[in-house]
């Protein structure tokens, strides 16, 4: 595997560096420290902040009888210990801030909302590139086999260029195949797009994809992605978490080509466990690369031959009128009255003028500019719901 990478940082010297949103670089330096100790994950993490009330320097520096005293089995303390004694939490920090690595940790507000909310979310994300509002709440991930034909080159290109176009963030895992074609789509429609990594942002893998994690970071349309400290390797192992975050990152996830051992199909079962929505792309039944995907609708994956049947799965369809009309548009006291009215019951608009006391073009009006901003949905027959948003 090592002739696969390239032992490289991916960074914009020319964006602004911001370790972290609220906690100092004394902090910020020993969570980047227990990152780097294997068999200390989320929830172990998580006991120790709890029992030393949020002080991450005492949790690391605590003699083996606190750490039992916190919870920590006595394996996975002497571990602990003995990987503690080979880090120093500061020179983690330098060496993050002189390749311009942001970190992201759980308690600073530039954490991907969609990802704080899966089981096992990681404590640490490190990034390179930059994040926007609009990928940590409007973003898909697409995935697919490595070894993909021509209609899966096809069918990928299309539906990553028209959720760019739609200002849709398209995730994926920077592997060779569907990955590549994913990010390179999105990249070209002029969108955004976040690869997420299975090793250390000072490896990029496939070495293959350098100038592609490159594009990404210096076009200033993504970011590169990881939870895994400088220096780790893409072992096998780390893969499934990669595939976990690319479905947390994400409100679905769309497999355009899989055969039926994939690990794309691990994302989307990701993604099942999540609570997120999953897409499939129907396969040739005489193709392997058809069978998983295939496999997943006849699951109860929603099958996909538009982009609409995403958008609209989605409530997508009018993302970039809705972010205008957040900006633009005031809630009146027209809007406000709908909204108190409106739950995930279907109510027609009839009975929403009646119960509003307003006049009939009101209604109409404020429905309309609730649609724009995403806060209602129509579903059909004059009825309308209230919008579930990430």
């Amino acid at each position: 595997m090592g002739k696969l990478q390239r032992r490289m940082v991916v960074s914009d010297a020319s964006a602004p560096y911001y370790p972290s949103d609220v906690l100092s670089l004394d902090e910020l330096s020993y969570w980047i420290a227990f990152s780097r100790v294997l068999g200390i994950g989320p929830v172990r993490f998580k006991l120790l902040l709890d029992f030393f009330h949020q002080d991450v320097a005492a949790a690391w520096q605590a003699s083996s009888a606190t750490l039992a005293e916190a919870g920590l089995d006595q394996r996975t303390i002497k571990s602990f210990i003995r990987q503690r004694a080979t880090i120093t939490p500061q020179q983690e920090l330098e060496r993050l801030e002189r390749l311009r690595v942001r970190i992201i940790t759980w308690r600073d507000e530039a954490y991907p909302p969609l990802l704080r909310k899966i089981e096992y979310a990681p404590s640490v994300l490190y990034v390179c590139g930059n994040l926007t509002d609009d990928d940590r709440h409007y973003s898909l991930g697409i995935v697919g086999t490595r070894k993909m034909s021509a209609y899966g080159r096809q069918v990928t290109e299309h539906f990553a260029r028209e959720l760019a176009r739609g200002k849709v963030t398209v995730v994926s895992g920077l592997a060779m195949g569907i990955d590549t074609v994913a990010h390179t789509a999105a990249l070209d429609a002029g969108g955004r797009t976040i690869a997420v990594l299975a090793c250390g942002l000072d490896i990029i893998y496939p070495s293959s994809n350098f100038n592609l994690a490159k594009r990404i970071v210096e076009s200033g349309q993504g970011a590169l992605l990881t939870a895994f400290p400088l220096g780790v390797q893409p072992e096998a192992g780390n893969f499934p978490a990669r595939n976990h975050i690319i479905s947390g990152l994400s409100l679905g996830i769309l497999v355009t080509e899989a055969p039926q051992k994939s690990g794309a199909l691990i994302t989307a079962n990701s993604a099942l466990e999540q609570g997120r929505e999953v897409f499939a792309i129907p396969g040739n039944i005489f193709s392997s690369g058809g069978a998983g995907v295939n496999k997943l609708i006849q699951d109860g994956a929603h099958p996909v031959t538009h982009i609409n049947d995403i958008l609209m799965s989605l409530n997508l369809y009018m993302v970039p009128q809705q972010v205008e009309a957040q900006v633009d548009l005031p809630t009146s006291l027209e809007e406000q009255a709908l909204i108190a009215l409106l739950g995930q019951e279907p109510c027609h608009i009839d009975d929403l003028i009646r119960e509003s006391e307003l006049g009939a073009q009101d209604v109409t009006a404020a429905l309309t500019t609730l649609e724009l901003k995403g806060m209602v949905k129509q579903v059909g027959g004059m009825q309308y719901i209230r919008a579930v948003r990430g």
